[in-house]
């Protein structure tokens, strides 16, 4: 999986993003969030992003001083979202070789389509330095090729399609271990690595995801749509639902991106 950062001061667009759209259908997932430039700095320099989608006016830093400050030391491609189209906006972000300029408010297919880009992006450069790595030699070593930037893990890959796939039923790591025959601290850890999450956090989050999807779509209770997402207690669901989303779901369904 891809890590990427969202990087936007507003809470409900911020939420918006993480909670509107399928990331892991693209092969994303949102490792962590921030509210101003310099926690932005921050979690790049923490958590090495593959993308960085990031408002232009913030608070402290603004996204355009913080891509400046660690697009060219961290290697990441960059995505500008803003409700401001000013043309200058836009010349800063092609010299810093951002991959896209999107306007508020955000269209979930548009941002689809640019992840996608991204991704292809992505592995024709890894392809390329994977060639590179067989090519060069040294006297008595060959370079060790490239890899995904970590992100070849087969065992959190199966993790994360098991959570895809079981997501409605009453699942633990415990589960996974036992049909993998590996430990559930190995299996968290790996799983840790590669998306920032553990394996119970990133279920409640994709769980939220789902739970967001049908909200939008209409004609179930909140109740039915705890269920239908693995969540037996109703308020269990919406203490969760508030911890990730900052709200209670039918205000989140109103008023996000």
């Amino acid at each position: 999986m891809l890590k990427v950062i969202i990087v936007e001061d507003e809470d409900i667009i911020r939420k918006g993003l993480m909670f509107t759209m399928d990331w892991t259908k693209y092969g994303y997932v949102v490792a962590a969030e921030a509210v101003n430039g310099k926690e932005g700095l921050e979690k790049i320099r923490t958590i090495h992003p593959d993308v960085v989608i990031t408002d232009v006016k913030m608070p402290f830093i603004d996204g355009i001083q913080m891509l400046e400050e660690s697009i060219s030391e961290f290697h990441y491609e960059a995505i500008i979202i803003s409700g401001y189209s000013e043309f200058e906006y836009a010349k800063k972000a092609i010299r810093l070789g951002v991959s896209d300029y999107l306007l508020k408010p955000i269209d979930i297919d548009s941002l689809g389509e640019t992840l996608q880009k991204i991704s292809l992006k992505i592995q024709e450069k890894e392809k390329l330095e994977k060639y590179i790595g067989e090519e060069v030699k040294q006297p008595d070593t060959l370079v060790e090729p490239a890899t995904l930037n970590g992100h070849k893990s087969r065992y959190v890959q199966k993790m994360l399609d098991y959570i895809k796939n079981h997501y409605k039923e009453k699942i633990s790591i415990a589960d996974l271990s036992a049909e993998l025959n590996l430990s559930s601290t190995y299996l968290n850890m790996k799983f840790k690595e590669e998306t920032n999450y553990t394996f119970n956090d990133f279920l409640n989050r994709y769980r939220i995801l789902r739970s967001v999807e049908l909200l939008k779509q209409g004609g179930m209770k909140v109740y039915e749509v705890a269920e239908s997402v693995g969540f037996q207690d109703y308020k269990y669901f919406i203490s969760v639902f508030k911890k990730y989303t900052g709200c209670a779901p039918i205000k989140f369904i109103n008023t996000s991106i």
